[in-house]
């Protein structure tokens, strides 16, 4: 039997960028030891308090099903939180509840691209966007946004890309970069939509992870809220990754459309799950400058580190969990390097062609792992890109 060319062609015919994670997977289960510092899981679990009250929502009977939007404390908390953070009015009409944020990556493109409509995303990128976008029935057109721009994307970029476009996905604090967008970024992304009549889906699972400069949600910029998607998550910022907690927030209509869209797709969110959401929020900066602190001391340790040599250039890391590390100076590929690193020292990173190309001659590091093995394992990266340097 023939399956769909939808399913079959979700990685555009090549990899997805994950072999040298699987690579390093099949290494650990074979019994070696790596460091693992390829994707963003955090290396502490969710916060005792958030897993009692879930416990206390489910032994208290909250475990059938919920209301396919989400419950209304949770999109109540959600909409004040954004409110809050942007100055927008948010209100739970505003929100949907989904299970994680790719899955509200996945519907917020349903809701806005039809069969053959060209969707613009920006390289580097995270490495679910392009199937997402065929996923959808979309045709992905990237925007490539170069290192020596610090990997943001100007309007000119988005513009030479935008004739025909339907929408424009972007992503700050930036995976895998780290970059947290300008302003200037962000009008710019603003200007381009509006002149090309482009819907901004705002990928912002990364906003409570800030070193330097300011969150801005292109949704805050005037003329840009009736056709900008933020997309949210309790993932990063609460170290909630296997709850699969994310948000939608928009326009009411596409709100409205979008919770049609759950009700034959997903079917909602656990309702034990959802409570204990609405718990971690409820506690506020404190808890989330926790879950982000072990990423801030990383960076700082990882910068003096790399300011001592000048052959690893560091992209600005100014947000997220990762350091987008330039390691052209070695004469190899991201690809290779990452191979090579793997093999000689058993230290997995992502090949910056993973996302894109872009980010060739890049790796990305994810801070994702304790201090002192952190400071080993970049210091060896460090050795060994001298090592090999031509």
């Amino acid at each position: 039997m023939k399956l769909s060319k939808r399913i079959t062609g979700l990685t555009g015919g090549g990899s997805d960028g994950w072999d040298l994670f699987i690579k390093a997977r099949g290494m650990i289960d074979a019994g070696q030891a790596v460091t693992e510092l390829t994707i963003g899981e955090h290396d502490i679990s969710t916060d005792q308090s958030i897993l009692d009250a879930m416990h206390r929502s489910a032994s208290n009977g909250h475990t059938g099903y919920a209301m396919v939007p989400g419950t209304d404390a949770l999109r109540d908390a959600v909409a004040a939180r954004l409110t809050a953070r942007t100055g927008v009015p948010t209100s739970r009409d505003n929100v949907l509840i989904t299970p994680g944020g790719q899955s509200a990556l996945f519907a917020s493109h349903h809701a806005v691209c039809d069969e053959g409509d060209v969707a613009l995303y920006c390289d580097p990128y995270y490495a679910t966007y392009p199937g997402t976008l065929r996923g959808v029935g979309a045709v992905p057109r990237s925007i490539a946004c170069l290192p020596e721009n610090a990997f943001q994307p100007s309007y000119d970029d988005i513009a030479a890309k935008a004739d025909g476009a339907k929408s424009l996905l972007v992503n700050t604090p930036n995976n895998p970069t780290g970059v947290v967008y300008s302003r200037d970024t962000v009008e710019g992304i603003a200007r381009a939509c509006q002149e090309y009549d482009l819907w901004c889906i705002s990928d912002e699972v990364y906003d409570t992870q800030i070193w330097d400069g300011t969150h801005i949600s292109p949704r805050t910029i005037d003329g840009m809220e009736a056709r900008t998607l933020v997309i949210g998550s309790m993932s990063k910022s609460h170290a909630m990754t296997g709850s699969r907690v994310g948000w939608i927030a928009g326009p009411t209509e596409a709100i409205e459309h979008l919770i049609n869209l759950a009700t034959h797709t997903t079917y909602g969110v656990p309702g034990y799950i959802q409570d204990a959401a609405t718990f971690a929020l409820a506690q506020g900066l404190a808890l989330e400058e926790k879950v982000g602190a072990p990423f801030r001391r990383r960076r700082a340790l990882g910068q003096a580190i790399l300011a001592k040599q000048n052959v690893v250039g560091l992209v600005p890391s100014s947000g997220a969990m990762y350091m987008m590390l330039d390691i052209r100076a070695t004469g190899l590929s991201g690809d290779d390097f990452a191979d090579k690193l793997l093999e000689a020292h058993h230290i997995a990173v992502m090949p910056g062609e993973s996302f894109g190309a872009s980010a060739a001659g890049h790796v990305r590091v994810a801070m994702t792992v304790e201090d002192s093995a952190f400071e080993v394992a970049l210091q060896t990266l460090v050795d060994f890109a001298k090592e090999i340097r031509p």
